[in-house]
């Protein structure tokens, strides 16, 4: 059952990477786990509004929240922050008053305009009137931050664009990394623990484990596109694979 299971897993993945044999983005982009990191709080980035700031200042005394986003990305990073912020909405702590909530971007040639659009899409999720903040910054001030976190991304020269997987670090007031939510939409119950574990500098005991790789190649089109489509079928097929393994041990079970 479980070579099954690792060969349905590598069936799903492997076509987007043969297809361009020249760049592995599987292998390139990915977090290198380092709970209790020291992070870099105060590297200066400028906020959307054009104004500098650094992670210390926006974080002030409280938790952050920060997402690793493309503010221009043609695939899942809209889908990303949408579901943080529907994740927030679904739980009683709040940006602002109980944490702080960052989109930050990791493409040195972004400026404040393009963060603005983050901005505003944070926003229309987490309520109109919700704090939060969207960065960007010159490429060392990102890698000083991103080194420090283990978030790795790469840029594939020959298409534009960067390879990367949806995730949102969480780090203490202290400016270390208490760990990381994963996927799309991470569970409110498990960002609301992440949030007061980060406020009393406690390292991850929370979440699962799926990196959802933001980069995708569509051979019909010759370019790497959303593939949102491609991550449900996983995901059914992730379940289907559970429900199989399920029926499959209560059925060795002896009478």
């Amino acid at each position: 059952m479980t070579r099954l299971f690792l060969l349905l897993i590598a069936l799903c993945v492997a076509a987007p990477v043969r297809a361009q044999a020249g760049f592995d983005p599987f292998g390139e982009a990915g977090i290198d786990e380092r709970p209790g990191a020291a992070i870099p709080m105060d590297a200066p980035f400028t906020r959307a509004d054009g104004r500098p700031a650094t992670l210390k200042q926006l974080g002030d005394g409280k938790p952050i929240l920060l997402i690793p986003v493309l503010h221009n990305c043609p695939n899942i990073c809209g889908v990303t922050l949408a579901g943080v912020a529907d994740a927030i909405a679904a739980q009683p702590l709040r940006p602002g008053r109980d944490f702080t909530l960052v989109a930050f971007g990791i493409d040195p040639e972004e400026g404040p305009e393009d963060a603005a659009h983050d901005l505003a899409r944070l926003r229309a999720h987490a309520g109109e009137g919700a704090p939060a903040f969207a960065l960007t910054g010159s490429a060392e001030a990102i890698h000083a931050v991103t080194g420090a976190l283990g978030y790795r991304y790469a840029w594939d020269e020959r298409i534009g664009q960067y390879a990367h997987v949806a995730a949102t670090a969480v780090l203490t007031p202290q400016g270390r990394l208490s760990g990381w939510l994963y996927g799309l939409t991470p569970r409110p119950t498990d960002l609301r623990q992440a949030v007061l574990d980060a406020g009393q500098d406690k390292r991850a005991r929370w979440g699962e484990r799926l990196l959802l790789l933001c980069f995708h190649y569509d051979p019909a089109t010759g370019r790497y596109t959303a593939s949102i489509e491609k991550m449900l079928k996983l995901a059914a097929a992730l379940t289907v694979i559970g429900l199989i393994a399920l029926i499959w041990r209560l059925r060795r079970r002896p009478a």
